[in-house]
């Protein structure tokens, strides 16, 4: 049997498994079984991640917490495809919206967790004290990681038929741009207000 990491804490375990059944509800009759592969790739990939670093690199529980949640909202935005989340269609109409903006949840989270994720990596394994320098790097990896999904997004709308739905524009010219905006405000919005739980988290472990 494959030795699958367990979170340190029953909280996290218990998150694990919700986020392994929206994995499982969300590959049952998608929206576009495409779209869904390129939303959820994340996912496995962090499975993956997770798993492979679970003894010489495992992370805060705060962090996972954040990555699991994180995961839960690509599974649900691979589901239905982030334009059409039934939810933010409700909100569509109630708070006149002129799209669905649950995309904009998926992308402050794009930006949310990576400058977490840096921060960790670097406090942990690096002798950088520069409390400037870590934010920098930290908004910056985040950043980093928005603009290379928006280029992925472009090259999936160019050479496949369902790339316009994963790319999710809704008629806004301006979308890659404000996405990686909104990466940026989720970046800032970690350093600021999360910090202290995952100082409190981290230093745990060291």
């Amino acid at each position: 049997m494959l030795n699958i990491p367990k979170p340190t804490n029953n909280f996290n375990f218990f998150l694990l498994l919700i986020t392994l059944f929206f994995y499982i509800w969300s590959v049952i009759n998608p929206a576009d079984y495409f779209v869904w592969f390129l939303e959820t790739v994340p996912v496995v990939i962090g499975f993956g991640m997770i798993f492979i670093f679970r003894k010489t690199f495992p992370l805060s529980d705060f962090l996972y917490r954040v990555i699991l949640i994180h995961m839960i909202i690509l599974c649900i935005g691979g589901h239905y495809t982030y334009a059409e989340v039934p939810l933010f269609n409700e909100l569509k109409e109630i708070l006149h919206f002129k799209r669905n903006e649950y995309d904009k949840v998926g992308h402050f989270f794009q930006g949310l967790t990576p400058a977490l994720l840096t921060r960790e990596i670097i406090l942990r394994k690096t002798d950088l004290k520069n409390k400037i320098l870590i934010v920098i790097f930290s908004i910056s990896t985040a950043l980093a990681f928005a603009a290379l999904y928006e280029i992925l997004e472009w090259v999936a709308a160019v050479v496949t038929d369902s790339g316009t739905e994963f790319v999710g524009m809704q008629g806004d010219v301006w979308d890659a741009q404000k996405d990686m905006l909104v990466a940026l405000i989720g970046a800032i919005f970690a350093l600021i207000f999360l910090r202290k739980f995952h100082d409190r988290s981290y230093q745990k472990i060291t």
